[in-house]
């Protein structure tokens, strides 16, 4: 027995042994493979600009976690609306783990909705997460044009809504208010920056517009401390969060009618939701995504880089992992309906009747 017995721990301490060899073995596999190297970050975005500044932000974080800490280049490839650096990644891009896509969120919908010179499938490249998810918005107008509740603002016909210009997704956002919310021969007035809607806003050049929550608290806060602006709805991203200060306000989903329109909302939220995604390329080796996908989730978690994310950005990083990520735009509906649903509300028509 005796002797059985320390049998057993023999074999149990070789065995410990023999693992401890293999885990060490993967653990210089993965060294090795990176030590060294550069890895190329090619960014759908042009150098200087606020995508510009989230992908440089994240650059030394992500080295430090990848084994080896290879050194990360970035390359630029702005154009198309997302298109360029989609078609690069997924027809051009050598998938031997050493280059990254850092897209923005309009390379997913691109695909999604069918669109012309889209020479990708969102569904084979290897998703390894995103620094914001987070982009609650909201509809409000100035306090001068006296639609202070809904019951006003859906009564009067010819609200004047400004926007960005046509297809931009805050003019998206503009026009998914007013069909929801019902507005009566809304006029949209397209084709302004964001911070000329502000001012339109206040010379009264418009009457109502569609932004983000954080944009409006961050650049005006007094609309919402001194009344100067009325606040009719939200669309909460991701669903089931409200936005800051503004948890008070009805979200667009309780306007929707069918249960095809709440699917166009569901759409709607995963094209913000997936705000500025990191891929690696169709064929990719399966361990050297699992490497980066994990040097990801470390560098989304520290705390250095989230204040360095929020010193150069202006905001809070909102991580979104590669799972999430990968669930988000697997799970997004892609009814040819619903598509052309949400191309009509994209483009310069006339919104449909419900």
């Amino acid at each position: 027995m005796i002797t059985h017995g320390a049998g057993v721990k023999i074999t149990a301490l070789g065995a410990l042994l023999v693992s401890a060899v293999l885990s060490a073995d993967r653990g210089f596999a993965q060294v090795s493979f990176y030590q060294g190297k550069t890895i190329t970050v090619v960014a759908g975005t042009a150098p200087g600009g606020i995508g510009d500044g989230r992908v440089k932000s994240l650059i030394p974080y992500l080295r430090k976690y990848i084994p080896g800490s290879p050194a990360i280049v970035v390359e630029y490839m702005d154009g198309g609306g997302g298109r360029q650096v989609g078609n690069h990644m997924a027809r051009n891009a050598r998938p031997d783990g050493l280059t990254i896509g850092a897209f923005s969120s309009s390379v997913i919908s691109l695909n999604i909705l069918r669109e012309s010179g889209v020479m990708y499938d969102i569904d084979k490249f290897f998703y390894l997460g995103s620094p914001e998810s987070t982009s609650h918005l909201v509809f409000y107008t100035r306090k001068e044009a006296g639609l202070s509740n809904l019951e006003k603002l859906r009564a009067t016909s010819g609200v004047r809504v400004g926007a960005r210009p046509v297809g931009h997704s805050a003019y998206i956002a503009a026009r998914l208010f007013a069909y929801y919310l019902g507005l009566k021969d809304s006029k949209f007035i397209p084709g302004y920056a964001a911070p000329e809607l502000d001012v339109a806003l206040l010379r009264g050049e418009v009457d109502a517009r569609a932004n983000t929550s954080a944009s409006v608290w961050q650049r005006n806060p007094d609309w919402l401390e001194k009344g100067l602006m009325d606040f009719h709805a939200a669309l909460e991203v991701p669903k089931g969060i409200k936005p800051p200060r503004f948890g008070h306000i009805p979200e667009i989903e309780s306007f929707a009618k069918s249960e095809k329109e709440i699917k166009l909302l569901t759409m709607a939220r995963t094209f913000r939701l997936t705000g500025s995604p990191y891929v690696m390329p169709p064929g990719t080796p399966k361990d050297r995504v699992e490497i980066v996908q994990e040097a990801m989730r470390k560098a989304l978690k520290d705390s250095d880089f989230q204040r360095e994310y929020r010193k150069i950005v202006g905001e809070d990083a909102d991580p979104l992992m590669p799972e999430e990520l990968a669930k988000a735009i697997r799970d997004t509906p892609r009814d040819a309906e619903l598509i052309e649903m949400f191309k009509t509300l994209s483009g310069p028509a006339p919104l449909p009747a419900r």
